[in-house]
């Protein structure tokens, strides 16, 4: 067991939450861009990458975009997302999945998460639907890397008739029923920043089956130019199209997706055997359908394991206790041995530029609560908390995820995060 006493080195270089994994395919593929001289967004990186990636994701049609973001706001446009129109998204998310609905005009309604897999609640769903049964656009995305509960989710949305924009964008590689993710909705997304599982250092993909949405989208992402001899616009366009530079990075990337999921896979595995004695539990997952990506190993406190600790805007505060710490402790004491951990998402319904939009749990619908409201002190029936996603940003943290990552490496974090609940 590590104890502060023993003098334990900082990590030299730093261990990342999860940076971009390069194996030299990449350069090739750059240096082809260059010497063809096509550097612009066409190319035969292009052509490849989005052949490639149709295929391993199981899709027709791949369009390579600047970033994941441009795959989803053009997601919003074929929905056909208009002003006023409400649209429910997931809650325990990163902003990027939800800011393209406002881009178009729309609503965001925030549908709570459930504890299975961190996504979201097709009960709390079920519930939207009750209380807004006009809407017709679900974006769902897959956290950190896990697939939700796609079939529940599915069999509503075909009730309502409603369509499915499906954010993948942490989630390529990731399966379900043996199927990728990322082809379960009408539309799905896909991102190659620099933190992914594959990166291009940016960009993203729009996924679909449908050849009329990927040529509007392949339009609109080259600024709507229409098929003459010139400039002609008939409606709005985008700088949206993916580089034939980027593409050659994200070409170089592909042969190795599986290789970074399986070196993901193991560093999950460590941490549960590591912490298989502390009061926490690791993201989760359903083994029985499902396989993640791996992309962030995170932890959930127990309830009863908790010191006290309370976030502002921008600030957080915490009382160390003897047997139990919290997310504020143990991502500082991370820090101060140079390895980069990160809160989970915080709740879109408790963001301050959302917090006036509909939020709706499986107990009913509500409003944001503010940051220091503390997770847990209402509870449903059951005993456990109303606002469940907001339980889990109270409680849990992401830990260093790269797979560069040693085992050495992982096995003194894991030490420095047993420390704190001593």
């Amino acid at each position: 067991m590590f104890k502060e006493s023993e003098q334990i080195e900082k990590f030299e270089p730093k261990v990342w939450l999860s940076s971009p994994t390069m194996h030299g395919e990449e350069f090739e593929f750059l240096k082809e861009a260059y010497e063809t001289n096509w550097m612009s967004t066409v190319g035969r990186n292009i052509d490849e990458v989005e052949r490639q990636m149709a295929e391993i994701i199981g899709c027709k049609y791949a369009v390579g975009l600047s970033a994941g973001t441009a795959a989803l706001h053009l997601a919003m446009k074929l929905a056909g997302v208009k002003k006023g129109m409400k649209v429910f998204c997931s809650d325990l998310t990163f902003d990027a999945t939800v800011n393209p609905v406002i881009y178009e005009g729309g609503v965001p309604v925030f549908i709570d998460t459930e504890y299975d897999t961190w996504n979201m609640d097709p009960v709390a769903l079920e519930k939207a639907f009750e209380l807004y049964p006009d809407v017709r656009v679900v974006v769902v995305a897959h956290l950190y890397g896990t697939p939700g509960k796609i079939d529940e989710i599915r069999a509503i949305c075909e009730k309502h008739n409603a369509l499915i924009v499906e954010d993948a964008a942490e989630s390529l590689g990731a399966k379900y029923k043996e199927v990728q993710t990322g082809t379960f909705g009408d539309i799905g997304c896909i991102s190659f920043n620099g933190n992914k599982i594959i990166t291009g250092s940016s960009g993203g993909m729009l996924l679909t089956n449908d050849l009329e949405a990927a040529e509007k989208a392949k339009k609109w992402s080259t600024q709507s130019r229409e098929d003459a001899p010139w400039y002609q616009h008939e409606e709005l366009g985008y700088n949206y199209r993916m580089s034939n530079v980027i593409a050659g990075v994200v070409r170089g990337q592909i042969p190795h997706l599986e290789e970074h999921i399986a070196q993901k896979k193991a560093i999950y595995e460590r941490y549960k055997e590591g912490f298989k004695d502390l009061p926490v539990q690791m993201n989760p997952y359903d083994s029985e359908k499902s396989e993640p990506n791996y992309w962030l190993s995170c932890i959930l406190i127990n309830e009863e394991a908790m010191c006290k600790q309370v976030r502002g805007e921008k600030d957080a505060l915490y009382v160390p206790e003897h047997g139990k710490s919290c997310p504020t402790e143990i991502l500082e004491k991370l820090a101060e041995y140079n390895a980069e951990g990160r809160p989970i998402w915080k709740p879109m319904h408790m963001q301050p530029i959302y917090r006036m939009n509909g939020f709706v749990t499986r107990d009913g619908d509500g409003r944001a609560r503010t940051n220091a409201y503390i997770a847990g002190s209402e509870k449903d029936c059951d005993g456990c908390p109303f606002d469940k996603g907001m339980d889990i940003f109270d409680r849990g943290l992401c830990l260093p995820s790269d797979n560069k990552m040693t085992a050495e490496q992982q096995n003194v974090i894991i030490e420095i995060i047993k420390s704190c609940f001593q």
